[in-house]
């Protein structure tokens, strides 16, 4: 899955307003072992209100009566900025096992106490943070006279998180009468780019981090999240969702078996090279799909250009979900654009609430995305791929991305891994504390046709505590009775899971790891 672009030298699109959790989702899964024999609490829930800390103020502590944790909010600020960010730290009042876990946001959100509950129940003490204002909408971003508010910009692109850990293992430290042996950090969208960001900037916050479909080249992908409206606009051709999931289905249906396995997955949707036309022609509800319809369908596809045809970014893969990103509602049909997509313009470049998005025109994209890189790429975007002082601090980091992603293109995920590669000596070393699995077949939530990854805090914690890394993953569908009806190993890039001819293909043991074909 080699990516190259002649165009620009590879360096998040605001994903989903919360965690990405997939459909089905598996078993729970058990916390580690404690570290601290019979650690508990040194002091009351009512002595953290005394606790100073440079630039935060202790504004609430309470017992939370649904888990009996200790909870803890604090407000952070960067004088001479007049910012607040808001910290969530809950602490296990019995069981803590002696780690950390910070917390990802999602979208425009930079997370929120509700994601604390998991981590707290495996006995972790955790933490998460609003990154700088309330709200999951790109609005924070511009202040009231159409300037930019750049220091909530910079709370969102890195300090919140920062300001989180730090926060967080004070707090833990100052209640437990030691600090946490190892830290964590989980997230997906946002949060997967808040991880890696993390690495990049802040290498010894975390020893262990999972980023699941990072937004990691957020300055570009801007490109992808608009482009299925410009086609549309550009065309005069608006597509229904109808036609949309058919011509969906009809790519699934002919890239299936490529790999052997008939399962409703395409195993490799970048080797798929099925066009739409095959398509023109087929019913699909009162209507026909037509000439026009491919022509869009094949532009999504194909990705954003520039005025000269060269890539601005990467397309869709072929079975992601279409009308995620093209969408289209009423009659007459209108362009339903991603909301997210929208902020970022609105609020972040063109500094205009009242900016008309229907006016975009594929010059003005590529002007958008010039000044996108410019301006943000150091700030949110986190794909700087010198992770030295991470890989260094004896950090691991497990990256995931559903190949069936209908907001994140996963090439941007492999391209900037492959970056990683070159800049830390070649695959072999890179994969000492850094491994990327793709996961066939399930979207930016890790839902759809293909099982979904779990057991992924074992496998880190095994890594960064034991040493362990991990050759495989294990993917599982469940039932709604919790019956596992498909299993699948999923391999670190590029290896990928291919039949061995014999057993069940619904049982992941009969699936062996296979060197890509190309």
């Amino acid at each position: 899955m080699k990516i190259l672009f002649a165009a620009f030298s590879l360096s998040a699109l605001a994903t989903l307003d919360v965690l990405a959790q997939p459909a089905n989702r598996p078993r729970v899964e058990p916390g580690p072992a404690p570290i601290f024999a019979n650690a508990a609490p040194v002091c009351s829930p009512e002595d953290l209100r005394k606790l100073s800390l440079p630039n935060t103020t202790i504004e609430s502590v309470a017992i939370d009566p649904s888990d009996g944790s200790c909870r803890v909010t604090a407000i952070v600020t960067h004088p001479p900025a007049n910012d607040r960010v808001k910290v969530w730290i809950a602490l296990p009042m019995k069981n803590w096992n002696g780690r950390f876990q910070g917390n990802g946001g999602g979208g425009f959100s930079g997370g929120n106490p509700g994601s604390l509950r998991g981590p707290v129940a495996q006995g972790f003490a955790a933490g998460a943070t609003d990154a700088g204002h309330d709200g999951g909408g790109g609005s924070f971003a511009l202040n009231a006279s159409g300037r930019l508010n750049w220091q909530e910009i910079r709370d969102f692109g890195y300090l919140g998180i920062h300001d989180m850990t730090v926060v967080g293992k004070a707090i833990t430290r100052a209640f437990y009468g030691k600090p946490p042996r190892y830290s964590y950090f989980v997230g997906s969208s946002t949060g997967g780019r808040q991880g890696l960001m993390a690495a990049q900037r802040y290498p010894e916050d975390y020893d262990g981090i999972i980023s699941r479909c990072p937004a990691v080249n957020w300055q570009y992908l801007i490109a992808n999240s608009i482009w299925p409206q410009v086609v549309m606009l550009e065309a005069r051709h608006l597509v229904t969702k109808a036609r949309l999931d058919a011509v969906t289905a009809a790519v699934v249906a002919a890239c299936d078996g490529a790999d052997g396995v008939v399962d409703g997955v395409i195993d490799d949707p970048l080797q798929c090279t099925w066009d739409p036309q095959a398509f023109v022609g087929t019913k699909v509800g009162d209507g026909v799909f037509t000439e026009a319809d491919a022509d869009v369908v094949r532009k999504i596809w194909e990705g954003p250009r520039r005025h000269d045809g060269t890539p601005l970014w990467f397309g869709l893969p072929r079975g992601a979900n279409l009308s995620a990103l093209a969408g289209t509602e009423g009659t007459p049909l209108v362009g339903k654009p991603y909301v997210n997509a929208v902020d970022r313009f609105r609020y972040l470049l063109a500094q205009n609430p009242a900016w008309d998005w229907t006016t975009l025109t594929r010059g003005e994209l590529e002007l958008f995305v010039n000044q996108s890189v410019e301006m943000y790429g150091a700030v949110v975007g986190s794909d700087h791929p010198d992770l030295t002082g991470f890989r260094d601090h004896g950090g691991k980091v497990l990256i995931l991305h559903g190949l069936a992603d209908q907001l994140l293109p996963p090439q941007g995920t492999i391209a900037y891994y492959e970056r990683v590669q070159r800049a830390m000596g070649g695959a072999v070393r890179t994969a000492e504390f850094a491994r990327l699995f793709l996961v066939p077949g399930v979207d930016h939530g890790f839902r759809g046709a293909g099982p979904s990854p779990i057991g992924l805090l074992s496998a880190i914690v095994a890594w960064v505590e034991a040493g362990r890394a991990p050759d495989q993953l294990l993917a599982e569908t469940r039932d709604s009775a919790g019956q596992v009806t498909r299993s699948r190993p999923l391999f670190p890039y590029p290896r990928s899971a291919k039949y061995a001819g014999r057993g069940s293909t619904d049982e992941a043991p009969n699936f062996v790891s296979t060197a890509p074909n190309r």
